[in-house]
């Protein structure tokens, strides 16, 4: 005789479990049990993983859930049997989750009894209903739901679940239950309740459940087991704990051996979009992409109709033709509505995206390869990626939703983890940490690894065992699932109800669901998904375009206009998509792009990848002909000639795979995408073998697969940066040509791009801008056009959101604002917004004569006034103040406090005495200082980075009223000034970096203002 584990719980149990699927199969298949089961606690978020692990390693994995019930002490234990019983489950979960925010996760009864076909159920833990009764000696409660369980699920498909864990009582439950069960001829079955692999992780577990109920875990008696017994025990442990029951492990046999499921692997059956006329999916595709190569005017090109003829033949064998028809319905829909969008990613290596008008970029005169998109050995599903105006999004996602139905709609989970601050933090208030010892802390850590060395390194806590028990147990969870969110832009759709497949949940979108399968899982179970993204920088051109009149139109837009890009070589990129950070701007100077192929390659150059890689400076040396490009074979210039022999994009090793070793190009994706893992010698015989068979010696075969291995997996996909280099000239162009209706698109679709509002403000104003500051008679929500100037929106004023902008907007309809008691009268605002108002300037019309403090107690008399009025108390008049009015000092001060921007002066203007006393060197001036000389700057901090590549190196992006420099700061000079690091506006004294054209300052002292 053996066992099977029927009850077990992972870490997507969240934050009622301790090891993750894999763990829990490699677990099962120690103990050789030929099955186990997953029961997570109302879901199946980790049964993607818990099934590919079974298969790996060669057992049986059943299907299941702890489900709560209508009283939410009311545990029951769900398997599936087959996939009647599957669908019942994932409907099951679906009707527990509640519609509503707030409300708890209960599953009705009479659910239960409609779907409870195919599923075998176990009476549930210490927390079911049965339980609880015979626990109260309620004999006549616990009979009467046993039957009705029994009848619900059918004889010998409900079983009475015994657990012993040594707990007071545990004898007598499961005698309790085994006479039960004698008596009304219902089986029994026993079960381990597992929550962790081995006792040591019971402190985990207790840690997790304290998180999970927000408490000390001192005070947790109520949340945390009595004893660390819930560990995955051997068979033989259990044979002995139930050893008077032997028939209950028997059933654990049985059980398994009726569990028969075939999960249903996509991909989804799709819906059909509806023509005039019946037609099939793959003839109505090839109908519309010959329309488009009709009107493109390349209808005669045989390489382009030899080449759809193999899209549309691998588009059919994949079985895809439909799903391009949705992302076709959908950019008609998109196009019909003036919502600015395009694909990307690697769907626009497709010609058939192209002809579509799903991607900009035509892919044969880009040389790119389908193959990296989708090709007959490809074994996950392909997505398709569509960028719209972020602030048209919501339409998009409404029309798919109203066109094939809310149950056939649902977005992709995000599994939300634990990070080393978020571990820290909650771990921390658990264990009795203060929440400002928590804070100094975390502002000391990255989101990484903790190193056990940084213990050393934060006194007065590093001494304290406590501390290290903090350490030990966020590091042990760091990477944990702590809760569900819903994924940016993933979506699918199917042609029937999604929730007989996958369990799905109500988000706090209204109307919007997410299943329990993020899209790790949904490419395991080969789902398709269409990513449906918002891109603030298309609503900016949108709204660019628009302002410009008569309205201008994106296709009329030639790439190769050169003042454009004499305007980029002079470093004029702020507000440019892709390329207006200072990583941007530093390689400026040496790349001087000049086409839209160099934009691509630019913003692909500055990646992590190729960064980490180190592959840039190599690049740039020889495009600046300091190094000859040499290619360690012939066969290689080809496919890297445009990158000057160095590997930058996927599609480049997917041609060198093709040229070199006779791969086909799909050959050659499976390879890209395995060059960093462990199958990588899979290929490499495969690879010489087909080197040498094209005279390459074995000795040069194996350099390039060394050069494919060291840089192929830091390579970045040329079909992505090809469409964003697309985005990224329209939005130079409209800078150059329309700089005012540019600089309005974004300023109306902040925050967005690596600059704040007071940034564009200044650079525009350089630009010749001119704007108009917020004024509550004429101001929108967002700036608009106003005389040709811009007039700032009151989105600018800080605590006032879209809702209070609209109740001004459409109450200044009827009402002129002509007082201050008539605004407040007629807007019923918040007395804090009213505050922003007034002190933004907004209303300093209502009398130039009186300050704004004035205006301000005014205000606040009138509230007064208001409130005496609704407790019908007689209004006492206060004595009137006269205070003192604001001088420019101090109105500009509460303009930059109150608002995102000053539009007469540069905001370092507040800080002029400082800069006088520590004698600043303009930064404009930087640049003609000579390299290492030590000098003075100041500025307004715009932007703070350390990211991975940099070593520990971080760096400020600083402005002045002249211009914006890269400050490097090296991490003892951080740490000496850390409360100048988060300044504002800091001084500092260091030294001049002149380096290949583009200048930077290294830090030495931080200071701020006196």
């Amino acid at each position: 005789m053996t066992y099977i584990e029927l009850h077990s719980h992972s870490y997507f149990s969240l934050l009622d479990g301790v090891p993750s699927p894999e763990e829990l199969v490699k677990q099962a298949s120690k103990y050789e049990m030929p099955a186990i089961a997953l029961t997570d606690h109302n879901g199946l978020y980790g049964l993607p993983r818990f099934w590919q692990a079974s298969q790996k390693e060669g057992i049986k994995a059943i299907a299941g859930c702890e489900i709560t019930l209508e009283n939410q002490y009311n545990h029951m234990t769900l398997l599936a049997e087959n996939e009647i019983g599957y669908s019942n489950l994932c409907r099951l979960i679906t009707l527990s989750h509640p519609n509503n925010k707030g409300d708890k996760i209960a599953l009705k009864l009479k659910y239960l009894a409609k779907h409870s076909k195919g599923l075998i159920a176990l009476s549930g833990c210490k927390k079911s209903s049965i339980v609880r009764s015979l626990s109260d000696r309620n004999y006549h409660a616990a009979s009467h739901t046993a039957l009705k369980y029994s009848e619900i699920f059918g004889k010998n498909c409900f079983f009475l679940e015994m657990q012993n864990h040594h707990e007071k009582d545990d004898y007598y439950k499961n005698f309790a239950l085994a006479n039960l069960g004698n008596k009304l001829d219902i089986p029994i079955v026993a079960t381990g309740n597992v929550h962790y692999i081995n006792t040591e992780d019971a402190p985990i577990h207790d840690v997790l459940r304290c998180i999970k109920h927000k408490i000390n875990i001192e005070h947790a008696a109520k949340h945390i087991r009595t004893n660390h017994e819930y560990y995955f025990r051997k068979p033989q442990h259990m044979q002995q704990l139930f050893k008077e029951w032997p028939k209950a492990i028997e059933n654990t046999l049985s059980i398994a051996e009726r569990c028969n499921l075939s999960l249903p692997y996509g991909p989804q059956i799709l819906p059909k979009i509806c023509f005039n006329q019946k037609i099939d999916s793959n003839k109505k595709l090839n109908e519309l992409c010959l329309k488009s190569l009709l009107e493109k005017k390349i209808h005669n090109n045989i390489e382009y109709k030899k080449a759809l003829k193999q899209e549309l033949k691998i588009i059919s064998q994949n079985g895809l033709a439909d799903y391009f028809l949705i992302v076709w319905d959908l950019i008609c829909f998109a196009n019909r509505r003036k919502i600015l969008c395009q694909g990307r990613g690697s769907a626009a290596n497709s010609l058939v995206s192209y002809l579509l008008g799903i991607t900009p970029i035509d892919p044969l005169k880009t040389d790119l390869v389908f193959e990296r998109f989708l090709s007959k050995e490809r074994t996950t599903t392909p997505d398709i990626d569509i960028d719209f105006a972020s602030d048209r999004r919501e339409e998009v996602i409404q029309y798919i939703h109203k066109k094939y139905g809310a149950n056939n709609v649902s977005m992709a989970c995000t599994i939300v983890t634990f990070q080393v601050r978020s571990a820290i933090r909650d771990v921390g208030l658990v264990l009795g940490f203060k929440k400002e010892i928590l804070k100094n802390i975390t502002s000391k850590l990255d989101d990484h690894y903790i190193n056990p060395s940084i213990i050393t390194k934060m006194e007065p806590y590093s001494k304290n065992q406590k501390w290290k028990e903090l350490i030990r147990i966020s590091n042990y969870i760091n990477g944990f699932p702590r809760h569900i969110g819903t994924h940016n832009g993933g979506t699918i759709i199917s042609n029937h109800n999604i929730s007989n497949t996958i369990p799905i949940e109500s988000t706090p979108t209204k109307q919007r669901t997410v299943v329990q399968w993020d899209k790790d899982s949904l490419e395991t179970m080969k789902w398709i998904k269409l990513d449906i993204l918002g891109l603030r920088i298309l609503s900016a051109i949108n709204d660019t375009c628009s302002s410009i009149n008569p309205s201008h139109k994106l296709e009329n837009i030639n790439f190769d206009d050169q003042n454009v890009f004499h305007m980029i070589c002079q470093g004029e990129t702020i507000g440019i998509f892709q390329i207006e950070s200072q990583a941007q701007t530093a390689l400026i100077p040496r790349f001087q792009p000049k086409s839209l192929n160099d934009l691509t390659i630019q913003i692909a150059l500055i990646r992590p990848g190729p960064l980490q890689a180190k592959m840039v400076e190599p690049y740039l040396l020889r495009r600046e002909n300091k190094i000859k490009t040499t290619y360690l074979h012939p066969l290689l210039k080809p496919s890297l000639k445009e990158t000057l022999g160095i590997i930058l994009f996927q599609e480049q090793v997917i041609k060198i795979a093709r040229d070199i070793a006779n791969f086909t190009p799909g050959e050659g994706e499976l390879l890209r995408k395995h060059l960093s893992s462990n199958k990588l010698q899979n290929y490499h015989k495969r690879f010489i073998g087909g080197a040498e068979s094209n005279g390459i010696k074995t000795s040069i075969a194996n350099q390039i697969f060394d050069q494919l291995k060291a840089f192929g997996s830091y390579s970045f996909s040329k079909a992505h940066a090809s469409s964003f280099a697309v985005i990224t000239y329209w939005s130079a162009w409209l800078r150059y040509y329309y700089p005012t209706e540019f600089f309005l698109g974004l300023l109306r679709n902040q925050p967005m791009g690596f600059y704040p509002e007071h940034v564009l403000i200044s650079d525009a104003q350089k630009k010749g801008v001119c704007f108009l500051p917020v004024d509550l008679r004429y101001s929108q929500y967002k700036s608009k056009l106003e005389s040709g100037k811009i007039r700032l929106g009151l989105n600018t004023i800080k605590k006032i959101g879209e809702s209070h902008a609209n109740i001004i907007v459409q109450t200044r309809k009827s009402n002129h604002f002509k007082s201050l008691s008539n605004i407040i009268n007629q807007t019923n605002l918040p007395k804090d917004t009213i505050e922003s108002l007034i002190m933004s300037g907004s209303v300093d019309y209502l009398n130039p004569n009186v300050g704004r403090r004035q205006i301000l107690w005014e205000s606040m008399n009138e509230y007064t006034k208001q409130q005496q009025s609704q407790h019908q108390q007689l209004f006492t008049h206060t004595k009137k103040a006269n205070l003192k009015p604001m001088n420019k000092q101090e109105k500009l001060e509460s303009e930059f406090k109150f608002n995102r921007a000053l539009i007469k002066h540069h905001p370092t203007y507040l800080y002029r005495k400082a800069l006088a006393k520590h004698k600043t060197t303009f930064i404009s001036n930087l640049k003609h200082i000579e390299n290492g000389k030590i000098i003075t700057i100041a500025g307004i901090i715009i932007k703070r980075q350390s990211p991975p590549t940099a070593r520990g190196i971080h760096f400020i992006t600083l402005e002045d009223q002249t211009g914006i420099i890269n400050v490097i700061i090296y991490p003892y000079i951080q740490k000496s000034y850390l409360q100048e690091y988060f300044s504002k506006f800091v001084i500092i004294e260091g030294k001049t970096q002149h380096k290949h054209g583009s200048t930077n300052f290294i830090a030495q002292i931080l200071k701020t203002p006196q």
